[in-house]
């Protein structure tokens, strides 16, 4: 998949193409299919299937105070979208002068000259252009003016009848059910960050972990342990990882991702890992004293191998 940084980077006669647009946060089981039917159009009609993103979600220059948590940086949401078999992506940088395109000019400079749509695939609820002012309707008078076709897409709904969002996801991670929404996202939720030292107290009760650096990317699931994986310079290896302050000692106030390398002693300092949650194994306990906590850490683990290792 080509990434070009901006519609100034698109090459000039570029396309024909089948298009669609979206936050894509989380690159969940909606955006797949989503992708999935723009790559069966493009192939069908010799197009290139591209999709249009942002760098940020939108609201986060609107109105920053509601902007939800994203499921995944932009560099995760971009190595997801390289795994669906789009042609290429077009990351928007969204600022005041993208907001401020009317419908009519986002349609004519980014889909009509740049990527020269066919094609264009979107929601129902789908909206564009300064102010939201464009809809579904209005796209499809402008594809009747510009020659491309607009493919209105139904939304996933699983059984449960509640459709898949990245709103959703959120719900189910901040409530650790990293397994329901792994289904929902199509892949494990994942973290990933420099390894920085801690207060080493795994290791002083034998089981050295990994902590991750307060900047780390991706969405944190609710406080907890987990199984699931770690993953150093292409190399994954079984983990047993914890979320959270640490009840049972005092003095912490800042919410960790600790990852536990079964049966494995390394070195992982100044590294930037990725961290997989697979499995929720209970929350997160204060404990009466070491010893109660180090015999709980022991069944985690035996837990954790169980299910991953």
């Amino acid at each position: 998949m080509r990434t070009f940084p901006g519609i100034e980077a698109v090459p000039a006669h570029y396309g024909p193409s089948a298009v669609t647009i979206g936050k894509f946060d989380g690159v969940h089981q909606g955006h797949r299919a989503v992708i999935g039917a723009l790559r069966d159009i493009a192939d069908a009609r010799r197009l290139e299937a591209v999709a249009i993103t942002f760098d940020r979600h939108p609201a986060a220059f609107h109105a920053p105070e509601r902007t939800p948590p994203e499921l995944v940086s932009t560099r995760q949401k971009l190595e997801l979208l390289a795994t669906t078999g789009l042609d290429a992506t077009v990351l928007l940088h969204y600022d005041a002068a993208l907001a401020s395109n009317t419908a009519d000019a986002f349609v004519r400079r980014f889909l009509v000259e740049a990527l020269d749509a066919r094609v264009l695939l979107v929601g129902s609820d789908f909206r564009y252009g300064a102010g939201n002012e464009g809809d579904v309707a209005m796209l499809q008078r402008q594809g009747e003016e510009y020659g491309f076709e607009v493919v209105v897409v139904e939304d996933v709904v699983p059984e449960g009848g509640r459709r898949v969002s990245s709103t959703w996801i959120r719900e189910l991670l901040d409530a650790g059910a990293v397994e329901h929404a792994g289904e929902l996202l199509g892949h494990l939720p994942t973290v990933r960050g420099l390894v920085v030292h801690g207060f080493k107290r795994g290791r002083e009760l034998g089981y050295p972990t990994a902590n991750l650096a307060p900047d780390a990317e991706g969405f944190i699931p609710g406080d907890g342990v987990y199984a699931g994986w770690l993953t150093d310079a292409g190399t994954t290896y079984p983990a047993a990882i914890s979320v959270g302050v640490n009840p049972t000692f005092d003095g912490v106030e800042r919410r960790t991702v600790e990852a536990y390398v079964l049966d494995r002693d390394l070195d992982l300092y100044d590294h930037v890992v990725s961290v997989e949650f697979a499995h929720r194994i209970r929350g997160m306990e204060k404990f009466d004293g070491i010893d109660a906590l180090v015999e709980q850490m022991g069944r985690d683990v035996v837990r954790a191998r169980d299910l991953v290792g």
